[in-house]
């Protein structure tokens, strides 16, 4: 797995993604080592494996899976059969230009959590925007996958993107699953609102 950004949704990510793939080695790269060499040090906690810390992100494209998470302008590329996750940041899309231009614009699947939300703030926002990629290339919403409305990877050799802007319900969603389990093994503290 490769991670180019170092910070807090880089772990997430990484902690998440370790839950249902085998990782046997992460590449991390950040802008600093020193951070870089952290992330190694924080994610073994929860994930034991080889870690190679960086600041060259071109090494941290050479993966199966990886994350772009961070602002950061350099474009990240794969292999075939790579997945790429792009977790969208705050930031306007202009800054995000050079990240997405090479990935955007190969044969690949791409895949949103919402159309319109990523047609207006995500990663696809800027190449759309430039006529280099239509919404209708966008392949499918995350949700048509996980419901067998749409097939996700049908080869080794295919290239998927993830385009992740977040949603709101999925946040919701989340947190009463977690409340619900909380309350089933009586977990938790409860807060008294007045």
């Amino acid at each position: 797995m490769g991670l180019v950004g170092a910070g807090v949704q880089a772990r997430t990510q990484l902690l998440g993604l370790s839950r249902i793939f085998k990782i046997d080695h992460v590449v991390v790269s950040d802008r600093s080592l020193e951070s870089a060499i952290a992330f190694e040090k924080d994610s073994k906690a929860f994930l034991e494996c080889d870690y190679f810390p960086t600041t060259n992100p071109k090494e941290a494209c050479d993966c199966d899976i990886l994350v772009t998470a961070t602002p950061a302008r350099q474009p990240s590329s794969g292999n075939p059969g790579s997945s790429l996750e792009h977790i969208s940041t705050p930031s306007g899309g202009r800054q995000r230009k050079a990240r997405t231009g090479i990935t955007l614009t190969w044969n690949s699947k791409v895949v949103v959590d919402d159309i319109l939300q990523a047609v207006h703030s995500g990663e696809v926002n800027v190449p759309i925007s430039e006529g280099v990629m239509r919404q209708e290339d966008i392949y499918a919403q995350i949700g048509e996958i996980l419901v067998g409305r749409k097939l996700g990877r049908i080869s080794q050799e295919e290239i998927t993107i993830f385009d992740s802007t977040g949603l709101g319900i999925q946040d919701v969603a989340t947190s009463f699953v977690i409340y619900k389990r909380a309350l089933e093994m009586g977990k938790g503290i409860k807060l008294r609102l007045s």
